[in-house]
């Protein structure tokens, strides 16, 4: 078989593409909405204008379904396409952030701010489970793995499922499909675009990671802008 590995990647017959694109930013949640245990913000001035830009991003694809996590902030930055392509959205429970247990609403944050040697010992173990009352790690990867394998189910041939969802989850999603440290993907930015593929056999592959051309300048990696988990 004769295979030119210059062309550009396209999923082969029996193959379905999976977008997961990071929500807008959002307000800094201190004593804010809550789901359960979870910070449930919603999108700032700069998650709006990031969620419009993933509108026009994502125009033209052929988009079989969308998916949303039970935090509002995925469906705040979702709201843009589906008014557009009149969809409704599924949410998927899988796909919601990590839980930070004590470190939610604000506390990640803070002590991040303040320098605390306990946020630099979880982020050199690249493991959320150091975290006290955080989800465990392998409950977290496996809800991630059921989450991405359950909105790949809806691309049907020739197009794409699109699942709105976290920094964490996409981090992740990746390290699961390249087999990475634990943060390695942890740099997604909101409103960015990473591409996944899952092959007929079964075997991910990670297509693009971080796709931010479509918004602001200032809101692209080594931009002015910043980023809110």
């Amino acid at each position: 078989m004769n295979v030119d590995f210059q062309r550009p990647f396209a999923p082969p017959d029996g193959a379905q593409e999976l977008y997961l694109v990071r929500h807008g930013s959002v307000h800094h949640a201190v004593d804010g909405p809550r789901i359960g245990r979870q910070n449930d913000p919603s999108l700032n001035e700069h998650g709006r204008t990031q969620a419009a830009a993933v509108a026009v991003r994502l125009a033209q694809e052929p988009i079989s379904k969308v998916y949303v996590s039970p935090l509002r902030r995925t469906a705040e930055t979702a709201a843009p396409l589906l008014a557009a392509r009149g969809y409704d959205a599924g949410v998927l429970d899988d796909l919601r952030e990590v839980e930070l247990g004590d470190w939610e609403h604000g506390e990640l944050a803070r002590r991040a701010g303040n320098g605390d040697p306990e946020v630099a010992r979880v982020m050199r173990a690249q493991r959320w489970d150091l975290i006290p009352n955080a989800e465990p790690g392998e409950a977290f990867a496996a809800r991630v793995a059921r989450g991405i394998g359950l909105a790949a189910d809806a691309a049907a041939p020739g197009e794409i499922a699109v699942a709105f969802t976290h920094s964490g989850v996409i981090a992740e999603a990746c390290r699961q499909v390249t087999r990475s440290d634990g943060f390695a993907f942890l740099t997604n930015s909101n409103g960015s675009v990473t591409r996944l593929v899952r092959m007929p056999e079964g075997r991910w592959v990670l297509v693009a990671f971080n796709e931010t051309a479509h918004l602001p300048r200032e809101w692209q990696p080594g931009g002015a802008g910043g980023a809110v988990r």
